[in-house]
Order: C-alpha cells, then sequence, then structure tokens
C-alpha cells in the first residue's frame, strides 16, 4: 500500500503556484490513536521524499494522509473568475487499518473540497436547467442567482465549471492507468448520484 501511495502522489496534478505535498500525517490503528508522527514541509516535498517517510512507518495497520494543492477554477463573492490553488486530502489505509475497514470502504480517499466547484451552485447546471433550490436563504445567494440571469455570466459559470470536473476525470483516468484499481466511486454529500451529476454537467453544450 506505500508503494501504490506514493504512485498516486506522483500522479497529483499539482498547483504551479503550491507545488509539491504541503504535508505528511501518520496514523496507527484506528482514528482515535494519536498520531504516529506528522511533518509539515517549509518547502514543497516529491514523492520521493514522502516515500522515505511513509517506509520508515510501514505498517498493515496504519494510514498515510497528505495534503496537496491543485488548480481549479473558483467565482468570488463579486463575480470575478480566477484558476488558482484549492486544496485536497488524500488518504491511504493499510490493509489493517480500523479492524479491517479498507476491505469495505476502500484503501485510498481523497477529499477534494466543496462540491459546488465541479456541481455549481443552487442546481442551475446540468441538461435538465435548473432543478429548483427554492428561496435564497441568504443574500449573497439572491445576488448570486440574479448573476445568473444574465445569459453571458451563466455560460461562464457552465464553463468554469465544466473545466473543473473535466480536470476531475482526467485525473481519474490518470489514476486508474497507475494503479491496480478494482473499483472508484465519486461521492459528496449533497447528491445521490455525484458521478451522473456531473456527467450532466458536462454533456451540455
Amino acid at each position: 500500500m506505500g508503494a501504490h501511495f506514493v504512485r498516486l502522489l506522483e500522479k497529483v496534478p499539482y498547483s504551479p503556484e503550491r507545488p509539491g505535498i504541503a504535508s505528511l500525517t501518520i496514523r496507527a490503528v484506528d482514528p482515535a490513536e494519536p498520531l504516529l508522527a506528522e511533518f509539515r514541509f517549509t518547502s514543497p516535498a516529491e514523492a520521493e521524499d514522502v516515500a522515505g517517510l511513509v517506509g520508515e512507518y510501514l505498517s498493515a495497520d496504519s494510514a498515510y494522509e497528505a495534503e496537496a494543492f491543485w488548480n481549479l477554477w473558483t467565482r468570488s463573492s463579486e463575480g470575478k473568475w480566477a484558476r488558482g490553488p484549492e486544496g485536497m486530502e488524500i488518504f491511504c489505509f493499510g490493509p489493517e487499518y480500523d479492524e479491517g475497514a479498507p476491505a469495505q470502504e476502500g484503501h485510498f480517499r481523497i477529499r477534494l473540497g466543496f462540491e459546488h466547484l465541479f456541481t455549481g451552485h443552487a442546481g442551475l447546471l446540468g441538461i435538465a436547467g435548473p432543478r429548483g433550490a427554492g428561496e435564497p436563504q441568504h443574500p449573497a445567494e439572491a445576488e448570486f442567482l440574479r448573476a445568473m440571469q444574465d445569459p453571458a455570466k451563466f455560460r461562464e459559470y457552465q464553463e468554469r465549471t465544466q473545466e473543473n470536473v473535466r480536470e476531475l476525470f482526467d485525473w481519474t483516468r490518470r489514476i486508474e492507468a497507475a494503479l491496480p484499481v478494482e473499483r472508484y466511486q465519486l461521492w459528496s454529500e449533497g447528491e445521490d448520484n455525484f458521478e451522473a451529476r456531473l456527467d450532466e454537467i458536462l454533456a451540455v453544450r
């Protein structure tokens, strides 16, 4: 698992502005136990640097967590778009970690941040059109929905979100090519079928 973890880190599409691995955390037995080790790198660490540290703590009941950054499009509250670093957390779980839970839950997990970076806000995107988000609950949400009534701004929102989805799918394909992946799942708290939702958003031309 340690070798696969390093191979996965080699395939991360690191942000040019924040390249490399920012930190590495190592746990043993289960999430309730104290950390075995924690490393925060003052300069970007490469996958081979992490390989040496993982090798020192290699165990079937250990878990490894790396923090890194990749570039995605984000929209500010003022409506300006920028492509820049967004954080991610990459986990590797040994087969005996947490009483063998990885056998069912997976040996790797990647947290990519807020799902709206890929699905957009308020159910506006997709071939079915707006999915009925209801009345805005916050003035900022109301302002966003007003801005999206402008066809040019809506089109830009759709295109930037689609670019983020393509970045995710491209990385997924690179992972499948680099590692012996048996199965994977794209999941979010806000979508019953996150992958199908992303396919729907990409289908719009």
